[in-house]
């Protein structure tokens, strides 16, 4: 049973706000009686909604992390476990250890170990270090090499940035994307000064490809808990978020995770991608992210015990009691699977295992999420229309 003395605070600092692992940890929590704060994009969001968020914390305009927190712990009035869900809150989070130490529980991390793990390019050349599999990838810093690039990766390829989280705000880039055209090579190079564009061999796995791991690894980096999935879908196709995962074993995926976190001494919540290649018969690693995955929920075992609660467990000096791993246990993200496998299976989504808006107990943000869907739907429209209707302007 989790402490419920000790209250927790989820730290985002990107503004996504359809993001559901946010709402996923608040739930999770909170349905075990743990007060549960936020200091993520404000009262806009439909996690705002949540019955289970004791309150919601004002995020700061400017970039002084340590500031913010050490103002929220004032407000909790007790030391809190902090949970970070993007990249940036990560490496904000291990590289200021020292100052955030006396106000929160968190893991005993290496400080520029998430920034490491994270940064891709980072990630392909310890890969290479380590001899772990990954898709042949390049840097990218100008016309010369994009076409060297494409010459030899062929098309299609994956492109990445390699710190996303630098991108500025209104671009419209997604940290990975699928380039068939090379007209599309041309409008990432317009985006690329500044910061490292990567292009990454395009692994052509069969329908069932796409792994990822979750957990939570101790002091000893032990895995604690943890599990693989399958990605049944993603959005976008190829190359996008999952919509439709099921919780399936995969030794090679689980026994390759245990011994990277062992090899570089890696402590807290991780979420990590592969892509099987059937030619080689080999799980290529495409990001480690240092943070909590916004499926994890799809991890719940028969007692209740997922990444997010073995987290809060462990930090508050607790003994987390596993129960048994439910394989064939499917998650389903509502609004982007209607996206990506369009509403003829509409019967097969309703029938997930969990979901991550819609909740008997908690229907608010699924009501707001619905809301806001729409809105972004209508007003899209009414671009595409406007500018089919004046081409000129």
């Amino acid at each position: 049973m989790l402490d419920r003395t000790i209250p927790a605070l989820v730290l985002r600092l990107d503004s996504n706000v359809f993001h559901h692992g946010t709402l996923g940890a608040i739930r999770s929590l909170g349905r075990a009686g743990v007060e549960v704060h936020g200091l993520v994009e404000g009262r806009h969001a439909p996690t705002y909604r949540s019955k289970y968020l004791a309150r919601m914390h004002t995020r700061p305009r400017g970039r002084d992390i340590v500031r913010a927190l050490t103002q929220v712990a004032g407000s909790i009035g007790r030391k809190a476990v902090l949970l970070a869900l993007d990249d940036e809150g990560a490496i904000a989070v291990a590289e200021h250890a020292a100052e955030l130490r006396p106000y929160y529980l968190m893991p005993d991390q290496t400080p520029g170990l998430p920034r490491t793990l994270a940064d891709k390019r980072l990630l392909y050349q310890l890969c290479a270090t380590l001899g772990i599999a990954q898709p042949e990838t390049r840097l990218i810093t100008g016309e010369r090499d994009a076409e060297a690039a494409v010459a030899d990766l062929g098309l299609p390829l994956v492109a990445k940035w390699a710190q996303p989280w630098l991108l500025p705000a209104g671009t419209g880039l997604r940290n990975t994307s699928l380039v068939h055209r090379p007209q599309q090579v041309a409008r990432l190079l317009r985006h690329a000064a500044g910061s490292d564009l990567l292009f990454q061999r395009f692994v052509p796995g069969g329908p069932h490809a796409d792994w990822f791991f979750h957990g939570y690894f101790d002091e000893n980096s032990r895995c604690l808990y943890g599990g693989a999935g399958r990605k049944e879908r993603a959005y976008p196709a190829g190359a996008g978020l999952t919509t439709y995962g099921r919780w399936l074993p995969n030794p090679v995926v689980e026994a390759t995770v245990r011994e990277l976190a062992a090899t570089v001494g890696y402590r807290g919540v991780l979420d990590i991608d592969f892509r099987h290649d059937p030619v080689k018969d080999a799980y290529h690693l495409l990001d480690f992210n240092p943070r909590l995955g916004a499926q994890f929920r799809l991890f719940s075992d028969s007692m209740g015990l997922d990444v997010v609660r073995a987290a809060h467990l462990h930090l508050s000096g607790r003994q987390a009691v596993r129960g048994r791993a439910d394989h064939g246990r499917t998650y389903v993200v509502e609004n982007y699977d209607l996206l990506a496998a369009g509403p003829r299976t509409l019967r097969a989504l309703c029938a997930a295992d969990e979901f991550a808006w819609l909740s008997a107990d908690d229907l608010r943000p699924f009501v707001a999420m619905a809301g806001q869907t729409m809105k972004r739907c209508l007003t899209r429209a009414g671009n595409n229309w406007r500018k089919c209707a004046h081409p000129g302007d």
